[in-house]
């Protein structure tokens, strides 16, 4: 987990610009971004000048170590403690609270007490990496990245996609991560599903294999997709080798369109266009990309209908797809940072040229 300093005072000042006296922080994931906290039960309220963490005794100690924060461990009922502490105008996360706990806390603070919805403050701060969240997702993307190169030396012919898919998960908990998500492994026509769940077919000769992973380390995701050929050089059919050009010349339009300022349907629909110009725009059905941190999927996103500003410091996903039912598909995933000018940083290392693997 990177060093969250600074993050609680971002987040008061927006607190001080809103409605309201205090937010109330209840998104597990939104807690350990602003303390570091990564125990399974905890609450930030941070107004200006006040930041307070809540947790129960099981993590006494570990509370104890969290710098910048009052700390007040809560006994009893977790709902009744937390509502004890509120005062005055009280915003609450009401995109991660339960309608029964949000009763439940209006009930227990009392009358004096007003609870409204003020969620999506966190999610926007989480948007802008800091140096040391990117060299996190680094580190998880370089693992990941050893991973595919693995893959490509030990060849995919011959294999299950299941098998496959089992390997990678135990290289990266044998090198210390987690999966950040199921991986995806999809041959032959299986390829036609984007989130085609890896199952026992046996990868064959001649045919399109989409490789969709990444690795949770340290707190952090990452996310890559590679579309490989097996077989020798040449073995593959037209039409396969036709739309794997046309995503990668969307993939490589949609890195260029990437840049600080620019609409997430816009960039979307730069890439979108190869693709629809190629005669498969009916085929590509699914979002750009979207953001990767503490979360695989966060904000902001890229998609036909995207009104998110991309800001220097963003990390996203750059992923065009085509997909054939009932033949094939093809997907090409990088993770960038956004710059200025463009990407600033571009954390996908495997080749993109289309790679025959055994």
């Amino acid at each position: 987990m990177s060093e969250p300093a600074g993050r609680a005072d971002r987040l008061a000042a927006r607190v001080a610009e809103r409605e309201i006296d205090r937010l109330l922080v209840t998104n597990l994931v939104n807690v350990a971004w602003l303390t570091g906290f990564t125990g399974t039960n905890g609450a930030c309220l941070v107004e200006p000048g006040r930041h307070l963490f809540l947790t129960d005794f099981r993590y006494a100690e570990r509370a104890a170590e969290i710098e910048g924060w009052e700390v007040e461990i809560v006994t009893g009922e977790w709902l009744k403690g937390v509502a004890a502490a509120l005062a005055g105008r009280v915003g609450v996360e009401d995109g991660h609270v339960t309608l029964r706990d949000y009763g439940r806390l209006r009930e227990l603070a009392g009358d004096e007490v007003e609870v409204v919805p003020a969620g999506g403050d966190v999610e926007d701060l989480r948007r802008v990496k800091d140096p040391a969240e990117i060299e996190a997702v680094a580190a998880a993307a370089e693992l990941t990245d050893s991973i595919y190169l693995e893959l490509i030396e030990r060849g995919l012919t011959g294999r299950t996609e299941e098998e496959v898919a089992r390997y990678a998960v135990a290289r990266m908990r044998e090198m210390g991560a987690e999966p950040s998500f199921p991986p995806i492994v999809a041959s032959g026509p299986n390829g036609a599903s984007p989130h085609a769940e890896p199952g026992p077919r046996e990868i064959g000769l001649g045919e399109l294999v989409t490789i969709d992973m990444g690795s949770r380390l340290d707190g952090y995701c990452s996310d890559c997709t590679r579309t490989f050929a097996t077989g020798p050089e040449g073995g593959l059919d037209d039409r396969a080798g036709g739309i794997y050009e046309v995503t990668l010349a969307a993939n490589l339009a949609g890195l260029e369109a990437t840049r600080a300022g620019a609409l997430g349907s816009e960039v979307d629909a730069v890439a979108r266009k190869l693709i629809a110009d190629a005669g498969h725009g009916d085929r590509f059905g699914h979002g750009l990309g979207h953001g990767v941190g503490l979360e695989i999927h966060e904000a902001p996103r890229l998609g036909p209908r995207s009104e998110d500003e991309l800001r220097t410091g963003e990390i996203v996903t750059v992923e065009p797809g085509i997909y054939l039912p009932g033949e094939t598909g093809v997907r090409i995933e990088d993770m960038v940072v956004v710059g200025a000018e463009g990407v600033a940083r571009n954390f996908s290392t495997v080749p993109k040229a289309l790679t025959f693997v055994a």
